[in-house]
This record gives C-alpha cells, structure tokens and sequence, in this order.
C-alpha cells in the first residue's frame, strides 16, 4: 500500500510538471509573441458594443462606454480625442482593459448632434494595431446632423502646414461672433495641416481656425487665428472611389469600386496669421555715456517730443529714429552732456489705451543715468594710461622710441564685404556714431589697369532709416579688380573722434562666374514680389516688371522660389488684422527647385495659383513632417519571409 501511494504521488507531480510546460508552449504561441512561438497578432481591435449605440437620437446620456474584443489603449488623447460642440469643460477619457469611456463635464445641449472624433487614437495593447479613424456619434434631437467640411490650415507667412490648430464653424454669420461665442462644431489639424469637421447641420456658416491658447472657443487678441470671408454652404452627393488591394508589393490583386458621400466643401485652404501688436507703451529707456534710447512696443508716425529738465534738449541731442519711431536713439552733441550723470527728461509719446485700443499722448519724467559715473569713467582713463605710462618707459629702456603718444581711440568704421561683390550690388560702410562731418574728397576708389591703380568716379550716400549706416554707389565692371581708400580724418564723429586710414581691395566676379534666372510670372503686375530662397534664406528679391521676375548675377547653386503680394509697397510681408477684415498678403511658392548654373540662362513660367496653395510648398521646405499613418505592420509576412531564408 506504501508502494502504490508512492507510485501515485510520483505520477500525479509528473503530470502536473507535463501540464505547466504545455501551458507555457501554448502561452509562447499566444498572438503576438513573436518568433517563432506562433503568429503575431495582425487584426486590429473590434468593437462589440457602444453605449448608448452608435448614432442614438433623444439622447440624454453623458456618458459614454465603447468595448472592444481585446485590450485598448488611447494615444494622445488630449490632442487626437475632439468632442463637437466644443466643451468648456474637459471630457473625462479613461481607458481600462477592454472599455473605453468617455464622460462629457458640460450640459448637453437640446437638438444637438454631438461626435467623439478619435481620429487613429484607438490601438490594441499588444502589437499596436490600430482600430482606424473613427467617430462615435449621437444626437439629443430627432435627427443626426451628418455633414461634414473640410480642408487645411497653414501659415500664411509661409505656407507651412500648422499642426493642432482648432478650426471652428460659426452659424452666426455676425463678425463678432469670432470674439464673443464659442464655436458650434469645431476640429484639430493632424500634422499635414489637414481638419475634417463633422456632424454638421445643413446651413450657412462663417469657418475659423484658432490657436486657443486660453480654451474658450473664442478668439482673445493675440492668439493665432484664420478667417474666411466666404460663406461655407455644406453639401454631398453620392460618389465612388476606386481601392486598391495589393497581391504584395508590387502586384496589384484587385480593383475595388466603392460607393460613398461626398461632402462638400472638402478643399477649404484657411491661412493662419498672428497680428502685428500694435498696443504701444514705453518698454523700457537705456542710458549711455554718449547717448539714451527708448524702446517701444510698437510703430507710430508720432515723433515723441523731449524736454530737458535739467539741460537744454533742442541744442543738445540728435535724433536717429526707426522706420517705424519703435527704437528711438538721442545722441548727446554737447560733450558737457555726456559728462552729466543725470539727465530728466520730460518724454511725450503716443501710447494706446488697453481697454479701448485708442491712442493718446502719455508724458513720463525719466531719469536716465548711466552704469559707471564721469568720475568713475575718468578714473579707468587714468588708470589706462599710467598702464601705458609703464609700458613707454619700459620701451624706452629697449631703445623703442616708436611710440611717443597715448593711444587715441578711432571712431570705428565697418565694410561689408566678402573679398568680391556682384556686378549689381554695392558697398555698405556703418559707423559708430553719427558723422557731424565727411570729407568726400578723402574717399578714394581706384580701378587696377594692368599693373596701376586709376581712379574712378563713385556716390556715397547715407541710408534712410539711419545716420549710422552709408552705401558708396559704383559703376563695377565684372573680372576687374578694385581698391578703396579712406584717409584718417575723413569721417568725424559727434564726440570729435576721426576714424583712421582705411584700405581695402576687393574684386567683382566675372559673368562667367554668374547665371541668371528669367521667370514670367502669368497674370503678375508690379505689387508682385518675387524671392530665391536658400533654404529660409533670402538670397535675392526683385519686384516683378511688365510680368517678369529677372535675377541676373546669380551665383550658381539651388534655389527655390518664393512670391508675395506687396499690396502696401513696403517692400516685405506683412500680416492681416481681424477687426479690419484684412487678409495677410498672399505668399506663393513655386512647387519645384532650381538649379542655376554658372554663365547659364533659365527661363521659367509660373502660374501663381496652377496649384493649391496646401500643395505648392516644396517638400524639401516643409519643416512640419506628416504623421506616419497607422497601418498593420505585416509581421507575419515578414517572419514567413525569413523562415524562407530571406526569399
């Protein structure tokens, strides 16, 4: 008996140990284990029931619970999950094992289709399959709202596809409907730009997009936004679109034709801008030895008045303003000034007011003082010049004679330039301080003939927008060498310091070393301005002439191209205004690069509009890459593959 109990317990632990190893061989060929335990798990999840269902009307429920036949996950919810209408308060989305949940916070709104767009959120847990782009909709009312509206969003500056801007629809036609409503439906771009709005009602509707930064379905200044001046009408029509099923790679199996509605509009293009901050205040004023500057928020074509509390301003200060009077610098000519530590100054300006944007003349008392004192200053000076005081004596004990007076420090002079120019460009000279004099006659440019320098005659004149800036004007001959010289005193700043002998040679670059680009632009007149990119750089810029955008002195490389409606004449882009109902001005792109080539002409035609302005932008400029879209990986396939040995 002892025997057979022993021969039982022997037997029975044997079976449990043969059990627990077949348990594990059939966990290891479970779906998705991986090679070579069994297949992957290919099949996306499958929804086996949604509460309320799916397309319920007279819906009084707010919560709701999706379950699928296998274990889910939600990504990104808090930027892929849109609930339409918009909810002020954030939806709870939870996920646990095989349910999805979904529980709206805000009241729901009588006669009202309601969608839960989860884009391509919805995956499996195990080999990230993917459930496909799907909504769940119902409707408090009678009847579900099933149109759809569609289209993209990009930047207007640049045509740059805008990633996670809400787009919204007004039914209110009113402007300030924008500004004062939240929306009606709304949606989110995916990477590409791209928003589909769904569960829309038949009617007219006003279409937005918007940057929410402060999550009110309203626009507040300051948030990016777009707007379209034209009515949106949805509509559908029944339609077929023709699948492909691939055999394999390469080999197409079948050709499927398949019935659908078409909603309409589906290519709506909404150009997203931030406007230009125009509320001004005094940001902040600066103080310097020689000079104090003020800085604004803002432009205006008012010119501040200074008034000297403690000095004389209409005899003591010159002005050197920006185009648009935002950075203002006042220059102390009276020496006696700059040796003041304190200057009080009466500022007058224009500022706007902050509840009703309107401007008005605001006087601030500033005390401007610089870092270091006079006295301070002075004391470095002497302190410089004993150290040079030690050096001369040391000099002197060698015998070194060459360097009898202290340094004087120049006024500082800059050339921009490379070495070479283009045959159409022309020399910049900057300036550390306003000039109170030039002696142009101390300017000298020479042409090299042979083996001697001649000189040749040139213009120098001081830019607009400066007094610190000049641009000497020649008549350049390509291949020929050049050289300019300025003697020392030449240029005499305000505090009294001369600049110093100055000598630079450079060379023009000869045709053959340039191509040149001739683009005609179809339909184009001259507020048309035309730009090769390197890259985001601007290369060159014309302004288009009788229909054509002619780039000569091209230096061979690639390009691409880049046009915009000057509808100002200022000369660059400029960004639109809500309340004025102004678009930002309209920026093309020629879909394709160009190479110019050395002493090559190209003649191009362009279309402006040929293509729609989401696909006109060339991919190599995108910086805004797409989401890679959500497929089964085909695992399977590939381990059969390599169980093939590679075939």
């Amino acid at each position: 008996m002892r025997s057979t109990h022993f021969h039982t317990r022997h037997l029975t632990g044997l079976v449990c140990t043969l059990l627990c190893v077949a348990c594990m061989l059939l966990s290891c060929a479970n779906p998705g284990s991986g090679p070579d335990g069994g297949p992957y798990d290919e099949t996306p999840p499958r929804i086996v029931q949604m509460l309320p269902a799916l397309g319920n009307t007279g819906e009084r429920a707010r919560k709701v619970t999706i379950a699928f036949d296998e274990p889910v996950k939600i990504d990104n919810a808090s930027e892929k999950v849109i609930v339409s209408p918009p909810q002020i308060n954030m939806p709870e989305i939870k996920t646990s094992g095989r349910r999805i949940s979904v529980e709206l916070m805000d009241s729901l709104k009588p006669g009202t289709t309601y969608t839960i767009d989860f884009s391509d959120a919805i995956t499996d847990c195990t080999e990230n399959n993917p459930l496909g782009n799907f909504t769940y909709y119902f409707s408090t009312g009678t009847q579900l709202d099933t149109m759809e509206v569609a289209g993209h969003v990009l930047a207007a500056e640049n045509l740059e596809p805008v990633k996670g801007i809400m787009v919204g629809l007004h039914s209110n036609m009113a402007d300030s409907a924008f500004t004062t409503l939240p929306f009606d439906r709304v949606a989110r771009t995916d990477a590409n730009g791209h928003f589909c709005i769904k569960g829309v009602a038949p009617g007219n509707y006003h279409i937005y997009a918007l940057k929410d930064v402060d999550g009110d379905f309203k626009y507040t200044r300051g948030e990016m936004l777009a707007f379209s001046s034209e009515t949106v009408v949805p509509s559908s029509f029944p339609d077929v679109r023709h699948d492909t099923l691939w055999a394999d790679t390469i080999r197409i199996d079948t050709i499927k034709t398949v019935a659908y509605t078409h909603f309409m509009p589906d290519n709506l293009v909404l150009r997203a801008f931030t406007e230009k901050n125009n509320t001004r205040q005094l940001l902040k004023s600066q103080r310097e030895p020689a000079y104090f500057r003020t800085y604004f928020t803002a432009p205006s074509a008012h010119v501040p008045v200074v008034r000297g509390l403690n000095f004389d301003a209409a005899q003591g200060i010159v002005e050197d303003r920006s185009a648009g009077n935002d950075t203002i610098t006042y220059w102390l000519a009276d020496t006696a000034l700059v040796k003041q530590d304190s200057l009080l100054v009466a500022y007058t300006y224009e500022a706007t007011n902050d509840s009703t944007l309107q401007p008005y003349l605001q006087t601030d008392t500033l005390c401007l003082v610089p870092q270091f004192s006079y006295e301070r200053r002075q004391r470095l000076a002497a302190e410089d010049l004993a150290k040079w005081q030690k050096g001369l004596e040391k000099r002197h004990k060698r015998g070194d004679f060459s360097q009898e007076k202290p340094p004087v420090k120049p006024l500082k002079m800059q050339l921009a330039l490379r070495g070479s120019i283009n045959p159409d460009e022309n020399m910049h000279i900057t300036i550390d301080e306003p000039a109170a004099r030039i002696d142009t006659t101390k300017f000298h440019l020479y042409l090299k003939v042979d083996t001697t320098y001649k000189a040749v005659p040139f213009k120098l004149r001081r830019d607009a927008h400066t007094l610190l800036a000049y641009t000497l004007y020649g008549e350049w001959r390509p291949g020929q060498q050049y050289l300019l010289n300025i003697d020392s005193t030449a240029v005499t700043g305000l505090s009294g310091a001369v600049c110093n002998n100055f000598d630079t040679k450079f060379s023009v670059a000869g045709d053959d070393s340039y191509g040149s680009l001739f683009m005609t632009i179809a339909g184009a007149d001259s507020t048309c301005v035309v730009q090769l990119l390197q890259g985001d750089k601007v290369a060159k810029q014309v302004r288009v002439k009788n229909g054509r955008a002619d780039f000569y002195y091209t230096r061979p490389t690639d390009y691409y191209v880049r046009a915009f409606i000057d509808a100002n004449g200022n000369n660059r882009w400029d960004t639109g205004c809500y309340a004025e109902g102004r678009q930002p001005e309209m920026v093309y792109y020629y879909p394709h690069k160009i190479t110019v080539r050395a002493n090559w002409d190209i003649e191009q035609t362009w279309q402006l509009d040929a293509l729609p302005l989401n696909r006109q932008k060339p991919a190599e400029l995108v910086k805004q890459k797409g989401d890679t879209k959500k497929t089964p990986r085909n695992l399977n396939a590939e381990r059969e593959r390599k169980k093939r040995g590679g075939r």
